[in-house]
Formats: C-alpha cells, sequence, structure tokens
C-alpha cells in the first residue's frame, strides 16, 4: 500500500485531471464533434426563442403589407410607425398603464407581506400543524370553487369594481410558499437562531433582522413572479372590471385592437383599398400593442435576473 502512493500521487497532479480549467486540454476527434454538436443544438434553441420576439419587434415598425406578404424576415422593410402613433394616441392607454402599475406593485407588496412570512413559518420544524397546513394549502392547487363560485364570492365581499378584486384572491400562491419555505430551510442555518435566541431575539427579531438580509435571491425572484402575474392579468380585468377607468393595460389594449379590425359583416365601406389600408393598420397595431404592454416588464427583467438563477435552483432544490 506504501508504495503505491506516490504512484496514485503522481497520478493525481493537475496535469492528469481532465476538467482542471487551468491546464490546457487535447480533444479528441469525438470530443470536437460532441462539442459541435452541443453547440448546434444551444445556437437552434436560442434561435428558436428569440426570433418571434426579434420578428415582433421589426414587424412593429414595418410596411404591414409586407409583413402579410412575407418580406419581412430578418430586418424591417418600410419603417413607419403607424401602428406605435395610433396606440399611444388612445388616451385610454395611459389610464390602462396607470391602472396595471398601480395594481401591479401594491398587488406584489401585499403578495410578499404574506407569502415570505407564511413560508418562514412553515419551515419551522417546532411549529407543530405545519404539516396539516401545509397539505392544505396544496390541496388548492388542485381543486378549486370555478368560475362562478369564485364571481359570487367577490360580489358577496364587494370588492367587484375595485382595485381590491386584482389583490386579495390571490395575495399568496401556494407554489411561491414552497419555493418560499424551501429556501428558508435549506439555506438559513439554524445555528443563527440559536445565536439570535442568546441575543435576545424573538421569531419575529430573527426574521426581521437576520432572515430577510439574507434572502435578496428569493426576495427578488418571488417579487418577479408575482409582478409579472399582476402585469399579465388580463382574466380578471375582463370578468371582474366594469368601470372603463379601472381597466387593467392588457383589456384596454384588446378594446383597441377590437376596435381596429376589420370585419366583413360591418356593412361599412366598401372600398376594398380603404379596408386593406385598415386591415394593415390594424396588424401594424397588434404588433405595436404587444412591445407596448411587454416593454416595461423586458426594461425590468435585466436587474432581476442576476437574482433568478441562484434564488429558484435554491428554493426548488429540496422538497
Amino acid at each position: 500500500m506504501s508504495a503505491s502512493a506516490p504512484t496514485l500521487a503522481a497520478k493525481a497532479s493537475s496535469a492528469d485531471i481532465p476538467w482542471n480549467p487551468k491546464v490546457r486540454q487535447h480533444k479528441t476527434l469525438g470530443d470536437w464533434i460532441v462539442d459541435i454538436i452541443i453547440a448546434a443544438i444551444i445556437v437552434a434553441v436560442v434561435f428558436v426563442t428569440i426570433y418571434p420576439l426579434w420578428f415582433v419587434v421589426i414587424a412593429s415598425f414595418s410596411n404591414a403589407g409586407l409583413v402579410s406578404q412575407g418580406e419581412v424576415v430578418l430586418f424591417p422593410k418600410g419603417i413607419n410607425f403607424n401602428g406605435y402613433v395610433k396606440v399611444l394616441q388612445e388616451p385610454r392607454i395611459w389610464i390602462g398603464y396607470r391602472n396595471t402599475i398601480l395594481y401591479s406593485v401594491v398587488g406584489t407588496l401585499v403578495n410578499m407581506l404574506v407569502t415570505l412570512p407564511v413560508g418562514f413559518a412553515l419551515s419551522r420544524a417546532e411549529f407543530k400543524p405545519r404539516r396539516v397546513i401545509l397539505f392544505l394549502f396544496t390541496f388548492t392547487m388542485f381543486f378549486s370553487g370555478g368560475l362562478i363560485p369564485g364571481y359570487l364570492l367577490m360580489k358577496d365581499l364587494n370588492i367587484l369594481d375595485t382595485m381590491w378584486v386584482f389583490i386579495l384572491p390571490g395575495a399568496v400562491s401556494v407554489f411561491n410558499v414552497i419555493i418560499v419555505r424551501s429556501f428558508f430551510e435549506s439555506s438559513i442555518p439554524e445555528e443563527l437562531h440559536d445565536a439570535a435566541q442568546i441575543d435576545g431575539l424573538g421569531y419575529f427579531g430573527y426574521f426581521i433582522k437576520i432572515v430577510l438580509p439574507l434572502s435578496s435571491a428569493i426576495i427578488g425572484v418571488i417579487a418577479l413572479y408575482y409582478f409579472v402575474g399582476h402585469w399579465n392579468d388580463y382574466f380578471t380585468g375582463l370578468i371582474y372590471i366594469r368601470n372603463q377607468n379601472k381597466q387593467p393595460l392588457q383589456v384596454i389594449l384588446q378594446n383597441i385592437l377590437l376596435a381596429n379590425q376589420v370585419t366583413t359583416s360591418g356593412g361599412g365601406s366598401s372600398n376594398g383599398q380603404s379596408m386593406i389600408e385598415r386591415q394593415q393598420l390594424a396588424d401594424s397595431i397588434k404588433y405595436g400593442i404587444i412591445i407596448v404592454s411587454t416593454l416595461p416588464l423586458l426594461v425590468i427583467y435585466p436587474f432581476i435576473q442576476k437574482y433568478f438563477t441562484k434564488g429558484v435552483m435554491i428554493g426548488a432544490v429540496k422538497g
């Protein structure tokens, strides 16, 4: 045994470790083939993911006739901003922006105020009913009351046509609670709680002064989840809101799009050229609406992206 030890040590030198990044590796033909195949798959996945968004962007300020004829593929042609002008000239668009920003910001704050304490409580082993409560929470992920009971519930709560219909029914997401609970269980050492107790901190002080400052990654990710959910919430505004001044952006954009659609049963103008131009304007508005509705999220996302992978992976791995 003693004679073989130096031999093993020599074999384990840095030059022989194949995954050592500091040592230049000599790839075989098989390695090159595998690398090329992986690179080709990555390029294909990136193209399939990015191209639809890129096409919407270039189509939004290209000539709608050329877009419909398939002439616009990689670069814009016949550049014009008629769709954007039509959308941004609509005064309701700013009302929709105001409402959606208000609903998204207030709704996300309420979500975080509920989700983080619930996740923390469920992560504590000394909280005996946590398994029963978690089972009841999980049960609601598979079974719900349905649309009509939900509408009657909102009516009985007197929150129809108010902003609270966007916020209270979805104040907590069980999926996000499970992620937060897993993050607290796996990432916050129990020794910190022992030290906090020695220093005289109760659970509330421990949660506020120690746990939250160490949880910026999961807070950023969960806040992004909730914010995007509120921003894209089209169905709630369509079902529960009748006041035009309280409609979210998504519903107003849909109304603008429908108002500019060309219908064959309308009996309006019989001028064929006018109908073609109107249809082309409707197509430009359609692409412009997609950009207008998603642009704020595209601006916000890069600032939170650094937390995204870390927070989700840490919170999701442990069951």
